[in-house]
C-alpha cells in the first residue's frame, strides 16, 4: 500500500514540475526573453500548452474572469499541495 502512495506522490511531483515550468516559460515569453517564433521554443511552448490545457480549462470554467490574470495554475498548485498532504497523512496512518 505504501508503494501506491509513493507512486501517487511521484506523479504529483511530475505535474508540479510541469506547472512550474509552464508558469516560468509564460513569464519569459511575456517579458520577451523567449520568442515563440524560434522553432525549439515554439515546439516546447505549444507542447506544454497542449499538455496543461485540459487541466486548466476545467478550472477556468469554474473561476470568474479576472481580466488578464490567469489563476488556474495557482489553483492547480494548491490542489497538488492538498493532495500531497492527504497522501502523506494517509500513508502515515497506515503505518
Amino acid at each position: 500500500m505504501l508503494s501506491i502512495f509513493q507512486i501517487l506522490n511521484l506523479l504529483l511531483d511530475i505535474v508540479w514540475f510541469f506547472v512550474i515550468a509552464h508558469i516560468i516559460m509564460s513569464w519569459l515569453i511575456s517579458f520577451q526573453v523567449l520568442n515563440v517564433r524560434q522553432p525549439i521554443v515554439g515546439q516546447i511552448w505549444f507542447g506544454m500548452n497542449r499538455l496543461m490545457a485540459p487541466m486548466y480549462n476545467r478550472i477556468r470554467k469554474v473561476l470568474p474572469s479576472m481580466g488578464g490574470l490567469d489563476l488556474a495554475p495557482l489553483v492547480v498548485i494548491v490542489g497538488i499541495m492538498v493532495l500531497r498532504i492527504l497522501i502523506r497523512n494517509n500513508a502515515a496512518a497506515l503505518m
